[in-house]
């Protein structure tokens, strides 16, 4: 581990994850609605996607057959831009609950199916793309075949209507995040869940404008997969995995674990402060009281 700071400086002692909902079959993607104070996330085999309320602690269906809605993030202006495995497509959420499609093909072929999604300082919103969706089981998606030979990371300009493939040198892209400076993307390989038993890390590129320069390995977990992270204000990175969620300094060494006890999802910072760590982890969603915050002030829907 790294040394010179312990959980203890990023996590009140004694603090344990509070289980907020449970009765899911998938849940991923989550994402704080500080205007609401929601907690938005999805039960994909379910097809629905979800809000637990902070006021009232209750969790209701905000979408039913919601088209295996993954994950989601908020663009500048508070509006929620998610990845729909269904539709093949990143989608955007308005005020009054409508979705469009903002973008769901790269040179006249359909994407695989849009895992998750991160915004980059200069709007454009970046996002994997999986074959997850298109499992002949039609668990997570509408089953079919991929359109291009590959798994890219895309970049999608909402100014010229424009996908463009960043990163193809990955095999299975999944989580996604940008360091507090914008200077860092972070993409986690879940490959080895497929043909690529080594496709098992987090990687990180540097970005200049448009483009990401080659990776290169940041970390793995020890267990399961880093499935879903978020990015704290110091630029740590709290990790999903198998047996809970792993935190990592912004030069990779490992701090500390959160113990959960289910298959962790994903992660998100919200609250009223920021503060709270949301974890979506297999049947249930629970809530981490930390000591940092995510790297802006909460807004949006």
């Amino acid at each position: 581990m790294t040394k010179g700071l312990t959980m203890d400086a990023l996590i009140p002692p004694g603090t344990s994850a509070e289980l907020l909902y449970t009765g899911a079959a998938w849940t991923e993607g989550p994402a704080w609605l500080p205007r609401t104070g929601r907690l938005r996330f999805s039960d994909i085999p379910n097809n629905r996607i979800l809000d637990w309320d902070q006021a009232s602690g209750e969790t209701t269906v905000a979408h039913a057959e919601a088209e295996f809605a993954n994950g989601r993030t908020l663009d500048q202006q508070g509006r929620i831009v998610q990845c729909s495995h269904g539709r093949r497509a990143i989608e955007r959420e308005g005020a009054d609950g409508g979705t469009e499609i903002l973008v769901d093909r790269w040179e006249g072929g359909r994407f695989n199916s849009p895992n998750d999604v991160a915004v980059a300082a200069d709007g454009s919103i970046w996002f994997t793309d999986p074959p997850y969706g298109l499992h002949p089981s039609g668990r997570e998606g509408r089953p079919g075949p991929q359109d291009y030979e590959g798994c890219y990371v895309f970049r999608f300009d909402p100014g010229t209507g424009v996908a463009s493939p960043v990163v193809t040198s990955m095999t299975h892209p999944n989580g996604i995040a940008f360091s507090p400076d914008g200077g860092t993307l972070y993409v986690s390989d879940t490959g080895f869940y497929g043909p690529h038993p080594e496709a098992k890390h987090i990687l990180a590129f540097d970005v200049d404008g448009g483009h990401a320069a080659a990776g290169r390995v940041f970390a793995t977990v020890p267990h399961g997969a880093s499935d879903g992270f978020a990015i704290d204000r110091e630029g740590r990175l709290w990790s999903s995995a198998g047996d809970g969620v792993y935190v990592y300094a912004p030069d990779g060494g490992l701090l500390g674990h959160v113990p959960i006890p289910e298959t962790v999802s994903n992660v998100c910072f919200g609250g009223d402060d920021g503060s709270d760590l949301f974890i979506t982890a297999s049947s249930s969603l629970y809530r981490l009281r930390t000591l940092t915050t995510a790297p802006h002030p909460p807004t949006g829907l």
